[in-house]
């Protein structure tokens, strides 16, 4: 099981591979590293607009919120961070690709599902849509 530490880090490394694929937000994440200029997220977390120790103890909704308040966090980033940081067990990251493939290759059918309806599909596996979404990315891998 994919786990991350719930941390700047992690949200800064989630949301450099919302934009493109896993090896380049890696890549892109270690020059970051290397070099830190003025980042939006930093920005928040250091003014304490953002405050991550708070965000293990809110609900989805409120954690997820405070997330999308930030400029270049999606709904994407948002729900990856609170699926694989803060390990909240009901999370469905919409328009995750990689989910759409695998929810088309689990369904056997003829086209890629749309992002609503594989949001219909993952309705079935509620409360534990994050254990699905893990399934999913293990059988797209």
């Amino acid at each position: 099981m994919w786990v991350r530490r719930p941390a700047f880090t992690t949200l800064l490394r989630i949301i450099l591979e919302q934009q493109v694929s896993l090896a380049s937000g890696r890549a892109a994440y270690r020059r970051i590293e290397g070099r830190i200029g003025t980042v939006e997220v930093a920005k928040a977390v250091q003014e304490n607009r953002l405050n991550l120790q708070r965000l293990t103890r809110a609900p989805d909704e409120e954690a997820r919120a405070e997330l999308l308040a930030l400029t270049g966090v999606g709904r994407w980033t948002a729900d990856v961070y609170l699926l694989m940081a803060l390990k909240r067990p009901d999370i469905w990251p919409p328009g995750d690709v990689a989910l759409l493939i695998a929810v088309h290759n689990l369904r056997r059918s003829t086209r890629r599902p749309s992002n609503e309806e594989a949001l219909q599909a993952a309705e079935a596996w509620r409360p534990y849509r994050a254990v699905a979404t893990r399934i999913l990315w293990h059988g797209y891998l």
